[in-house]
């Protein structure tokens, strides 16, 4: 595979953090101009868009999840944390469903792919965690234009 496909994960709670952080700005700022500088709204007004600042901040910090194939290796990255595996090592994936979706990458003898903790709470873990809103269509689509087949797909019956 020569050419770069690359996912971005949505992550739904960055999305809101950054809306409502600008939202309680603009309210603390109607509500300091319409009390016309009275010491009694403006000091709640003040605390609003401190409240409004810190949460667009947060929000801008959350880091999405990355997938992507590339130069003959597959790379998942999720702010600091970097996985990379060799293309031709991954023979099936699966997504594993709940509230937070999760990609399970096998491989070609069908055994699960061991990865390091994203929190050094255990030693290994056996998927990388994706968000909540991630469309299960959506990464079929991204691994079949990698190349990679579904585990149903993968493994002989």
């Amino acid at each position: 595979m020569s050419e770069t496909v690359r996912m971005v994960c949505p992550v739904g709670r960055k999305h809101v953090e950054l809306w409502s952080g600008c939202l309680l700005v603009a309210a603390a700022a109607a509500i300091a101009i319409a009390a016309g500088g009275h010491w009694a709204a403006v000091a709640p007004a003040v605390v609003l868009a401190a409240v409004g600042v810190a949460l667009a901040v947060h929000g801008r910090l959350i880091k999405a999840p990355v997938l992507e194939v590339a130069d003959g290796e597959f790379h998942y990255t999720r702010g600091r944390y970097t996985v990379s595996v060799p293309f031709h090592s991954i023979g099936s994936y699966h997504v594993l469903p709940g509230r937070i979706r999760s990609l399970a990458l096998y491989d070609t003898a069908g055994r699960p792919k061991r990865f390091p903790s994203l929190q050094k709470r255990r030693t290994a873990r056996t998927h990388l965690p994706l968000t909540g809103i991630t469309r299960p269509a959506r990464v079929e689509a991204f691994m079949a234009a990698a190349g990679i087949p579904p585990r149903e797909r993968a493994l002989p019956s």
